[in-house]
């Protein structure tokens, strides 16, 4: 019997090899459907066609009589303020990464998205982009500044990762500068690709002191000239001011747009058909040093808008996400500029497709969007995980380490409601930190104060052997630390509002927390988080206060003193603050005009262990002060858990 003859088709019959190339497609475009934010929309911009050369020729460039006009698109992959995360993990509970949106962090996962994109567009199509602060963030980042430096010798892990996932250039961000020049130079030499920096100059003469940009050159079949793109570097000029014991007299930071200005022509002379700027300075304009500096912390908006021949922006330091925006130049009528920012940690992967078309002479920008790629989709790549594998299981040895020992336990599970030593050790370390600061300086013989809030009811302290982790659960943000100046009038103006954390009370109680604490702000609708409430101590004499729960918001401050002494309104003190708060984190009054004495990027986290290594013994006694109460009426308030006497 005859075997059955084959049915005709019109399309190809596809083998085992064809077969398993359909699936990996459909397999890679699921992933990245999934990982897509913005929805059905969002999805299929990603997945559509480049643009025809009928868009190109509706912008008013027409191809040659009888000649198709070429089109080509460039897929930009774009990371930025990663900040020493690798792997998803949180070093500081020592667990897997996770928050309240479920983000997953980490360039493992985020080189996933890389690989699979590449497949999708074409490894010889893509462009990998960071826009910097890569260099400190996380225990991992730290251990290798410090604990077992680049400068001896060591390869940096995140050197290790972004080699692995093959960028082709990075930005240098602010916190490059954090461990000084000698450990980014080291660093610099371990990384394939160009640390770019248009607006990092060497002090005395003014020439780039790294390579301001690199040129990428894309071939396309049919065209004699390549795709050239051009993609400039740029940091914040803050680092003048966060990093000035690393860089003074040695680099200066001029301005984003001032120097765009030059480099951006120079690039298009070059012969760049594309303009790409890799910008740590965020889109929102403004400045946390205020006008301490010529130059404008925030300017990637600006830089958009006034710098002719920029195409896209990947915008890096402001830590927000930002899917597209299309920004009209007020230099080039008619043009958008496209801007992304990927949030930080490696939760995201900014993907932005430029579009262009040869029209026989040269190559012109059609179209330009972008997407962000969320990395809680993905996978880790095993590639880059095995990498850095056993440098993870070093540093968690560290966390876990002791760093010292503690005469007496501190818990900060009551001190929304009462003092305690927990709060004091944080506002001793801050207001120590800033004094020292400012020696030598015209507000040396200030008295400093701090403030710090109750962030974690679960942190604590034992007594005996302490660890990196122990310290860290003290303070579970990334803020750093300021210090401003503000009068005895703003001191009392800033206490009445954090007082608004508290319920009106008329009685002593006894009351169970909840009834007294986390009072509804009125302006929301909100219950007042604990974040939000500032505990405020003095370093060399007590600052003591009530806050009577009994009288109207804004007049329960009672009894303020310092050093004993009725505080005088035109009294001026240096208060030790985080970056959240100082940038207005909280409505707090007074805090974004109050002049910034210091601002050197310090993360208060780290330096809460960097003291307690360096002290090597946390006694409370030397610095416990019980300073503030509630009161009713001007009677103690009793609140259940609450250590006898009012103390823990």
């Amino acid at each position: 019997m005859s075997s059955p003859r084959p049915v005709a088709s019109d399309q190809p019959e596809r083998g085992p090899s064809s077969a398993r190339e359909g699936e990996a497609a459909r397999s890679r475009r699921q992933v990245l459907g999934m990982a897509v934010l913005g929805g059905a929309g969002a999805t299929a911009a990603l997945f559509a066609a480049p643009a025809s050369a009928q868009g190109a020729q509706e912008k008013g460039r027409p191809g040659k009589p009888g000649r198709p006009d070429r089109t080509f698109r460039l897929t930009v992959l774009g990371t930025t303020d990663t900040h020493g995360n690798i792997l998803n993990w949180d070093y500081f509970k020592d667990t897997a990464y996770d928050d309240s949106a479920h983000n997953d962090i980490g360039l493992a996962k985020v080189a996933t998205l890389v690989k699979l994109m590449r497949e999708e567009r074409g490894a010889k199509n893509t462009l990998v982009l960071d826009a910097g602060d890569t260099l400190q963030g996380t225990p991992l980042a730290y251990y290798f500044a410090k604990i077992d430096p680049v400068t001896g010798g060591a390869v940096h892990p995140m050197a290790k990762a972004m080699n692995a996932i093959g960028y082709d250039a990075a930005a240098l961000g602010n916190h490059e500068f954090n461990y000084g020049l000698e450990t980014l130079r080291a660093f610099e030499d371990q990384c394939d690709f160009p640390l770019l920096s248009a607006n990092t100059v060497d002090w005395t003469t003014g020439a780039p002191a790294f390579a301001p940009y690199v040129i990428k050159s894309y071939k396309v079949k049919g065209v004699p000239k390549p795709v050239k793109v051009g993609v400039l570097g740029l940091v914040t000029p803050g680092v003048a001011i966060w990093d000035k014991a690393n860089v003074e007299g040695l680099l200066r930071f001029p301005g984003i747009v001032e120097q765009a200005k030059v480099w951006v022509p120079k690039l298009k002379k070059a012969g760049c058909d594309v303009v790409i700027v890799s910008c740590h300075s965020g889109a929102k304009p403004g400045s946390s040093y205020g006008d301490a500096l010529p130059y404008p912390e925030n300017a990637s908006r600006q830089l958009a808008e006034q710098v002719a021949g920029v195409d896209a922006v990947l915008v890096g330091h402001a830590h927000v996400e930002i899917p597209e925006e299309l920004v009209a130049s007020t230099v080039t009528p008619g043009k958008q500029v496209l801007i992304t920012e990927p949030l930080k940690w490696g939760m995201r992967l900014s993907v932005m497709d430029l579009d262009l078309v040869h029209d026989g002479r040269r190559w012109s920008l059609t179209a330009a969007h972008a997407h962000l790629l969320n990395a809680n989709t993905a996978p880790e790549d095993p590639n880059v995980a095995a990498l850095v594998r056993e440098d993870h299981a070093v540093v968690r040895t560290y966390v876990n380490s002791v760093i010292g020992t503690c005469k007496a336990a501190m818990s900060a599970g009551t001190a929304r409601f009462e003092d305690t030593s927990a709060i004091d050790f944080i506002n001793h370390v801050q207001a120590d930190a800033v004094k020292k600061a400012l020696a030598g300086t015209a507000d040396e013989n200030l008295p400093v104060l701090s403030i710090a809030a109750p962030f974690n009811r679960e942190a604590a302290i034992p007594a005996g052997d302490v660890t990196v982790r122990d310290v860290a659960g003290l303070y579970i943000y990334d803020n750093t630390l300021l210090g401003i100046r503000f009068t005895g009038a703003q001191v009392k103006d800033y206490l009445e509002y954090s007082a608004a954390y508290f319920e009106t009370r008329t009685t002593a109680g006894p009351f169970a927390p909840d009834d007294v604490t986390n009072a509804v702000n009125p302006a929301n609708g909100l219950e007042t988080p604990d974040y939000n409430y500032d505990i405020m101590g003095g370093l060399d004499a007590s600052l003591a206060y009530d806050i009577d729960i009994a009288r109207p918001v804004g007049q329960r401050i009672v009894n303020l003193t310092y050093g004993a002494a009725p505080v005088d309104p035109a009294k001026q003190f240096v208060i030790a603050i985080n970056n959240y708060r100082q940038s207005g984190g909280g409505g707090f009054p007074g805090v974004t005009t109050a002049p910034v004495l210091y601002n050197a990027q310090v993360e208060i986290r780290q330096l809460l262990i960097d003291w307690t290594t360096t002290q090597g013994v946390i006694d409370p006694a030397t610095f416990t002060t019980y300073d503030w109460k509630l009161v009713a009426n001007g009677q103690p308030v009793v609140v259940e858990g609450a250590a006898e006497g009012g103390r823990h």
